[in-house]
């Protein structure tokens, strides 16, 4: 019986790149499963390494760090990893995912590497696009909104990397975005702009 729950549970979660515990729950209660059966459907399908825990109620049956931002959706990636999917700095990075759910921020784990979780405000949650990253697509701060969010969260940022994104930004969408933010980080935002 049990073999043939992993056979369908593969098949219908394998494409997906992060489901719920509430998904799972829903789909196996349909094949006939109890509650307390999927709980520990879950946990066996981790300890044995088939499927990876993101953080608690996430999973995914991919091995890719990128994944992990969509186990706290809404989100984007910012900061350093946006510079990265950019391609404005060949520094390899962590996953920084931001999110304005309310949730514990900090450092994660994920297949043995870490990941940030930064919250921010319901009102800063924009900005952001999608682009394709490996076999999936996922979400973005575009590079006016990753320069609004280095001065939002007072994250360092090297010269080379603001320079890069100095000459991307696209200056009345900035503007428009900069009416959108605190006073303060909008100051940070100007200086780091006159910036020489």
């Amino acid at each position: 019986m049990e073999m043939k729950y992993s056979i369908e549970f593969f098949q219908r979660f394998s494409k997906t790149t992060v489901f719920s515990a509430r998904d799972a729950r829903l789909f196996l209660q349909s094949k006939g499963a109890s509650g307390q059966y999927v709980r520990l459907f879950l946990h066996n399908l981790v300890a044995v390494g088939k499927l990876h825990r993101i953080t608690k109620g996430a999973y995914s049956f991919h091995e890719e760090m990128q994944a992990v931002g969509m186990a706290y959706a809404p989100y984007y990636y910012g900061l350093q990893d946006a510079l990265s999917l950019h391609g404005f700095w060949e520094q390899k990075t962590n996953p920084v995912v931001i999110t304005p759910r309310k949730i514990r921020p900090g450092v994660r784990t994920f297949l043995g590497n870490n990941y940030l979780v930064r919250r921010i405000d319901r009102r800063m949650f924009f900005g952001f696009h999608t682009i394709k990253y490996c076999d999936f697509w996922v979400n973005v701060s575009d590079p006016e909104k990753t320069l609004i969010d280095f001065a939002y969260f007072k994250a360092p940022l090297s010269n080379d990397a603001l320079e890069e994104i100095r000459e991307k930004i696209d200056k009345k969408k900035l503007k428009q975005y900069l009416g959108r933010v605190p006073l303060q980080a909008r100051r940070r935002v100007e200086r780091m702009l006159a910036k020489k």
